[in-house]
């Protein structure tokens, strides 16, 4: 079980790192430019990654790639400029994430399901309904 541990922490430190620097970035930068340039630093220390890494090449890695990979870029490009202006529009930084990430998980619960095989316990269930719950008081100002 402990091998599940740093994975976590590493999403967790940088979800932290990501909204804070979301919340940070000038109104004054077009969204596009910012995500971009923030692309450019994330490729940069990929190629790093990949000096360090003794997996699979990055040729074979292209050639191994489907279309996940690019959904993938699309998808985070499109969360990035989302809470990039969300921020702007004035949603605080407590609670965009909190209502994006329940909502999300709220949606893939039923593709787990159904698309995956996944299997929900009882416990998954009750906290799913806490989950609910804890959206609808978000909501309610």
């Amino acid at each position: 079980m402990r091998s599940h541990f740093p994975p976590i922490v590493m999403i967790i430190f940088g979800g932290v790192l990501y909204h804070i620097s979301q919340k940070s970035v000038p109104k004054t930068v077009n969204p596009f430019a910012a995500i971009m340039f923030a692309y450019a630093i994330g490729a940069a220390l990929c190629v790093i990654g990949l000096a360090f890494d003794r997996g699979a090449t990055l040729l074979d890695s292209v050639r191994n790639s489907n279309w996940a990979v690019v959904a993938l870029g699309v998808g985070a490009l499109i969360i990035e400029v989302g809470f990039l202006l969300a921020y702007r529009a004035g949603w605080s930084i407590s609670v965009a994430s909190v209502v994006t990430t329940i909502s999300v998980a709220l949606i893939l619960i039923p593709i787990g399901l159904l698309v995956f095989k996944e299997q929900l316990s009882l416990r998954s269930a009750a906290g799913i309904a806490c989950c609910l719950i804890g959206l609808y008081l978000i909501s309610k100002k």
